[in-house]
């Protein structure tokens, strides 16, 4: 809520912030743009996720373009809600990603395994199947532009 939101503001406008570390917020999509207008521009806004595509049928999601145009750079791809809860593949988030470097959104990738597949021994073989889908979708010059 708003003033859960305004705590956090608060908190971070007030700094310090070390200059040579980029913050980055990620309220859900209804708190983006007011959170954006109130927090320092210094500090970053993310979406929680987007579509691959600008506009069209994908209720309840938004595009990387509704992103930028509330003033907000960032969004999270490939949550571990939206692999597991969603069941986003490997190979949509890298779309994604791709989307949104296209239209100019900076991405936070993330990747990781089930507890299952941790207990079972195939932590590497998951993050790198990962991994793999969303280097196949970054040029060499747009690795700037993401962290994972």
């Amino acid at each position: 809520n708003k003033p859960a939101w305004m705590g956090v503001i608060q908190f971070l406008n007030a700094g310090p912030l070390d200059p040579n570390t980029e913050v980055v917020v990620s309220p859900p999509a209804i708190y983006m743009e007011y959170v954006r207008g109130k927090l320092d521009q210094k500090i970053g806004v993310a979406g929680q996720n987007c579509y691959i595509v600008e506009k069209g049928a994908f209720t309840g999601d938004i595009s990387a373009n509704m992103i930028k145009d509330i003033g907000c750079e960032w969004v999270i791809l490939g949550h571990s809600e939206r692999r597991n809860v969603f069941g986003e593949s490997d190979q949509l988030i890298g779309e994604k990603v791709k989307y949104a470097l296209s239209q100019g959104v900076k991405v936070i990738a993330c990747i990781g395994e089930k507890i299952e597949e941790r207990e079972g021994g195939k932590t590497e073989e998951v993050v790198y199947r990962q991994m793999q889908a969303i280097v196949d979708n970054v040029a060499a010059d747009q690795w700037a532009n993401v962290v994972v």
